[in-house]
């Protein structure tokens, strides 16, 4: 899937986790798709929510061995910061949230889904294309 140069795509922090981690499933064809759309001229989007699950599931014990440091994971995230745009949660990224929980049954840890769908209504960014099998 080709995308237009400047075509905004949003990572999720699956993604980022297998593309910053060698032993980690998916790391291959996660590198491979981010260096596609990067010579495609995608711009990069994440949200500060993504920041926070990829910290969370990082530091989970067990989840990536060997554990990364506390160092290693600020580095990351600093990294992340300089080379992506952030769509910061704001206002109005809320009232979107809203109403999506108006119009669906959305419950649980899909509210973190359904937010991450808020923002990126927000900032227009229309492709998540490492949901389901894009990649």
């Amino acid at each position: 899937m080709a995308t237009m140069p400047g075509s905004p795509v949003f990572l999720d922090t699956n993604i980022l986790i297998y593309a910053s981690f060698p032993g980690a499933p998916f790391y291959d064809a996660a590198r491979a798709r981010l260096s596609e759309l990067e010579s495609d001229g995608a711009v990069f989007w994440i949200s500060r929510q993504v920041l926070r699950e990829y910290l969370a599931s990082t530091t989970r014990p067990g989840a990536i061995v060997p554990p990364p440091t506390i160092v290693a994971l600020t580095q990351a995230v600093r990294r992340f910061e300089a080379e992506f745009e952030i769509a910061d949660e704001d206002a109005a990224v809320t009232a979107l949230l809203l109403d999506l929980l108006k119009s669906r049954t959305i419950q649980g840890k899909q509210v973190h889904d359904a937010n991450i769908v808020a923002t990126m209504r927000r900032y227009n960014i229309p492709s998540l294309p490492f949901a389901g099998r894009h990649w």
